[in-house]
């Protein structure tokens, strides 16, 4: 952990809050605590949008966390949200649609969101990594950088197959080759974890728990 300090992890970060059960002030406290960490950016719900967050690049998510939304419904949630100030996207495709190996109606479905938002927002592509064959997450990884995604994403933290682990990331990291950032996120709850999905090729890293990760890392 000496090789990457604090500073250079906490630029990583997505500091994240997209329980259900989340209320405004939670959002609130949230980006007090991403201010005080000094992180990137945060990533909440929705419907919690717009949010005043001055310094933090806001991020938000759409078709979460089940991916099963018509790639319209995601392509409209998406639009609405840059609208109303998300300068991210964290979109989830269709798993079933991966796990079956119809790619073409991944791609259209990724298309679609791209589409709505147009380059006004970076767009993040959740595979549900944990729930992919080695194959089936190349494949994707690449209809992801086909249809004009800015980064890869493991997980949305949601699904009970897991979350990121690091020889997904890797492998991630070595299909888009430097093309495409890859965030790693889901289940990550220490310093160590941190580090070796970084290690692995991670570019960003979505954490509900960043001060207990940080707390690892020199300043």
């Amino acid at each position: 952990m000496a090789q990457i300090s604090r500073r250079d992890v906490a630029a990583m970060i997505d500091h994240t809050l997209l329980a259900p059960e989340a209320t405004a002030a939670e959002v609130d406290a949230l980006i007090e605590e991403a201010r005080e960490l000094g992180v990137l950016a945060i990533c909440v719900s929705p419907s919690m949008l717009p949010v005043r967050a001055p310094g933090l690049v806001v991020a938000t998510v759409a078709g979460f966390p089940s991916g099963k939304h018509h790639s319209l419904v995601k392509g409209a949630e998406a639009r609405l949200a840059v609208d109303q100030g998300a300068a991210e996207v964290d979109m989830v495709i269709d798993v079933g649609a991966a796990v079956a190996g119809d790619y073409n109606a991944v791609l259209a479905d990724i298309i679609t969101v791209r589409e709505s938002i147009d380059d006004r927002a970076v767009l993040k592509v959740i595979i549900e990594s944990a729930a992919l064959s080695d194959a089936a997450i190349v494949e994707v990884c690449r209809v992801a950088e086909q249809a004009g995604a800015n980064f890869v994403k493991t997980s949305t933290g949601f699904h009970p197959a897991g979350g990121a682990s690091v020889h997904a990331v890797r492998l991630m990291a070595e299909t888009v080759s430097g093309r495409l950032g890859v965030k790693a996120s889901g289940g990550i709850r220490t310093s160590a974890a941190a580090a070796e999905l970084i290690a692995a090729g991670a570019t960003r890293l979505g954490l509900s728990r960043s001060r207990e990760v940080l707390e690892g890392f020199s300043a």
